[in-house]
């Protein structure tokens, strides 16, 4: 039951393929960054804001974010689930880990979209 409750609820296949989509979106966000940066090597402020006040930056970093979030989950739920066997202990660190994942997702939409 607990296992249920702490996972997507899907098979270890669907699990998989969201771990290899996210790391995807993760690897084209980091390049595309690193890109921005080495090829703006006297980066101002104002440049730096006016790349993220165009909306598809934001809705890339937000997708970033997300993914950040599933990955993240998909990770530590499986390592939860191999090497804390006790349910009440592995339950409170996939509570503690899901709330800081929330918290940290809720934080980085308020600063990227400025609400």
């Amino acid at each position: 039951m607990v296992t249920s409750i702490t996972s997507f609820g899907r098979s270890g296949l669907y699990d998989w393929m969201i771990q290899r989509a996210t790391a995807v979106v993760l690897l084209v966000y980091t390049v595309f960054i690193l890109t921005y940066l080495l090829f703006n090597p006297d980066l101002t402020f104002e440049q730096w804001s006016a790349l993220f006040n165009s909306t598809w930056v934001r809705v890339f970093t937000l997708m970033t974010m997300l993914s950040i979030g599933a990955h993240a989950w998909i990770g530590l739920w499986s390592v939860s689930t191999d090497y804390i066997k006790p349910t009440g202990p592995r339950f409170l660190f996939q509570v503690i880990c899901g709330a800081a994942m929330f918290t940290y997702l809720v934080w980085g939409i308020q600063v990227l979209w400025g609400l």
